[in-house]
């Protein structure tokens, strides 16, 4: 699997795994924010290898359509 995000934001995290789940896109969420203080650590997002291109697309539209 190869990551396509790592965030601070979980609210962040969530709304794109979902985004790309309801592509047909397998995701996998990993955690690695400290359970006490959720400032540090990071939450990153792994897609499968062949999936890359059509995650990073979808990455790009949302960012795309933030800054319009």
């Amino acid at each position: 699997m190869i990551k396509i995000l790592s965030t601070d934001n979980p609210n962040k995290a969530t709304i794109i795994k979902q985004m790309l789940e309801e592509n047909n896109i397998k995701v996998v969420l990993l955690n690695k924010q400290d359970s006490s203080y959720l400032m540090f650590g990071l939450i990153e997002l792994y897609v499968q290898e062949e999936q890359i291109e059509k995650s990073e697309n979808l990455l790009k539209e949302i960012n795309n359509e933030r800054n319009t």
